[in-house]
């Protein structure tokens, strides 16, 4: 009796409720503040979604990509008419009809709600579920139905009904993160919706009616049960035939879910870092960090973090110069390795000659994604493979010096700094090629104070090193005595400028691009003039001597050319090696994380056996 009594109230209301419907119409033409705020809101779908991030090798294969959500954008015409007809069929009759909202469906569903005292039935259209992915929760109170209804309409004066069905199958929800039929087919069928059958088209469209109940990886029968009940409504709307919806119901449903790629972590944890450094030096925010106070730098960082997610939403594609076998062949090997010893660590980088590509990168033993990245993140002492950087090329560059001009290899001080050289050995006077050959720190020390420490700093800050400061302009530099170091990625850039004395930072990222391929990021390509035509001679003819006879002895390459110098740091705590043949520049550390000696591994060589590994592949 209370529902009957029930049920005439609301018949009784229908009058108002409908009056109440104008006046809110009539609201909206007039309060053009609020119509203006609520249009920017509506304008959002082309910006809310999260794209996945593609990341491409040099042949155009995909390596790596990374998202929360799957998503496969599929513009309307591209989609099999079939459906088109599935989701208007189950979802909304009138969609081409209405404007926005359904005012019988939505008495329907007060009338089925007021027995039950809650609000189950929703009656919405396609605009209503669509504004309510987008902009609403899925909250079921009278209120947020009826700010629903408010923005369907204004989506609908916005766009075409095209538009808006295009909006919603691309932002549906098909349960485990995938959003739009463009996602589900490729996630659940691996193929593209267009190669799919009507019956696997017809599957994964029942589960955005209720993801949870109608999951196909973990509910697969209740997914398989309401297919066939769509099934059916294609053939009770005359769109197949009963043989043809017997056939499709018959037909075997086989799951081939997507997973995520995700090859070569240490490529691509670092293409993620350059990608920001990029964006950073495109968009200027990296001339005001520069330039920024501390509490200032914090504010423009804070910016920078929310423009690189807002494009890493976009769903950018970033064309990489990986080698994938080069990358696969070097990781393998280092593992190997380091294998002799427990936390052995060790990092490398590789740069294409050609064109200052980085074509391999080696973060640490059984690096996994985002780990530490000993390759950029971790700076330390690089001992005598410095000297070149700081010493020799500076010196060349500024001073009546050649290969062959004496120097003297005895002991020197300057203040309390007393270097010694390897073992303790004394020299007398030796030839410039005979001292960078045997790594004499007494002669390096007594040619940088020829060229200068302000000149000297002058040339090495024209590369990249991140992390060496003002503090670190003294003496002990010129030996690769710094505050906290270098990296590999910076050393083997910075001897790159001994290709042809030019110099351009060496990167990973060729372009960045968008989902229809225009270009929104590349490094700039032009280099500038470091070292001179002769300093470039005479660096190459020192590097080279060093392979030949000195401290590099052991190291080779499949080139005309091989040219590469040693570093030891106190204590043997870190060895080095950097170089280049006519194709590959490298650089390599060995080590611990935690620094400990690591003397008994001297004979070992195995930084050589690396370096060797990874310029011959």
């Amino acid at each position: 009796m209370k529902q009957f009594f029930g049920y005439l109230i609301i018949i009784a209301f229908f009058p108002l409720l409908y009056l109440l419907g104008e006046k809110i119409l009539e609201e909206v033409d007039q309060a053009k503040t609020q119509q203006q705020q609520i249009e920017e809101q509506v304008q959002l779908p082309e910006t809310q979604t999260q794209l996945p991030v593609r990341m491409l090798d040099r042949n155009g294969s995909l390596f790596n990509e990374d998202y929360v959500e799957w998503r496969v954008p599929t513009p309307l015409n591209e989609m099999p008419e079939i459906v088109k007809q599935l989701f208007i069929l189950s979802e909304d009759r009138d969609f081409y009809q209405h404007i926005g909202f359904d005012f019988s469906a939505i008495m329907r569903a007060v009338i089925a709600n007021a027995g039950q005292n809650s609000i189950r039935q929703g009656g919405s259209t396609i605009t209503q579920q669509l504004v309510r992915s987008l902009y609403l929760s899925e909250e079921k109170t009278y209120e947020r139905k009826l700010m629903e209804i408010f923005y369907a309409y204004e989506l609908e004066k916005m766009y075409d009904k095209d538009k808006i069905l295009e909006m919603y199958l691309n932002e549906m929800y098909f349960a485990n993160q995938v959003y739009g039929i463009g996602g589900a087919a490729t996630y659940y069928f691996n193929k593209p919706l267009q190669d799919l059958s009507v019956a696997e088209i017809a599957f994964i469209s029942a589960i955005p009616n209720n993801p949870s109940l109608y999951d196909p990886v973990t509910n697969f029968g209740n997914t398989k049960a309401r297919q066939e009940r769509l099934i059916d409504l294609l053939a009770k709307e005359n769109i197949i035939t009963a043989d043809e919806a017997n056939t499709y119901k018959n037909e075997p449903i086989r799951l081939n879910i997507k997973r995520k790629t995700q090859k070569f972590p240490a490529y691509s944890t670092y293409v993620l870092h350059e990608l920001k450094e990029l964006i950073a030096e495109n968009e200027g925010y990296a001339d005001r960090l520069r330039k920024a106070t501390p509490d200032a730098k914090k504010v423009v960082q804070k910016e920078l973090d929310e423009r690189i997610n807002e494009l890493l939403h976009s769903g950018i594609i970033i064309h990489t110069a990986l080698n994938p076998q080069k990358q696969d062949g070097d990781e393998k090997a280092i593992d190997s390795f380091l294998s002799v010893q427990n936390n052995l660590q060790a990092s490398a980088v590789v740069i294409d000659n050609s064109n200052r590509e980085i074509v391999s990168i080696y973060g640490g033993k059984d690096y996994k994604k985002f780990d530490f990245h000993r390759a950029y993140q971790a700076p330390r002492q690089p001992g005598s493979s410095f000297k070149p950087l700081i010493v020799y090329a500076p010196l060349f560059e500024t001073a009546n010096y050649s290969p062959s001009s004496i120097v003297s290899g005895g002991n020197i001080c300057i203040g309390n700094f007393c270097p010694q050289n390897y073992g303790g050995a004394v020299y007398g006077n030796v030839t410039i090629a005979t001292a960078f050959k045997y790594s004499l720190n007494t002669a390096a020390l007594r040619l940088f104070t020829k060229v200068g420490i302000d000149t000297a700093f002058q040339y090495l800050n024209q590369f990249r090193f991140e992390s060496i400061e003002e503090k670190d302009k003294n003496y002990s530099a010129a030996l690769g005595g710094l505050t906290y170091g270098v990296t590999a990625l910076e050393m083997a850039d910075a001897y790159t400028s001994f290709i042809d004395g030019s110099y351009t930072r060496a990167h990973a990222i060729r372009k960045v691009t968008d989902q229809d391929g225009n270009i929104l990021y590349q490094w700039p390509t032009e280099r500038k003039q470091i070292w001179s035509e002769q300093t470039v001679q005479y660096m190459r003819m020192l590097l080279g001597e060093v392979v030949r006879s000195g401290t590099g002895k052991g190291i080779f390459a499949n080139s005309s050319y091989i040219g590469a110098k040693t570093g030891t740091t106190n204590d043997y705590r870190d060895f080095w090696l950097a170089g280049l043949s006519n194709e590959y520049t490298a650089a390599v550390w060995l080590g611990y994380d935690q620094p400990k000696s690591m003397q008994q591994l001297e004979k070992a060589q195995i930084h050589f056996k690396i370096f060797n590994r990874i310029m011959n592949q």
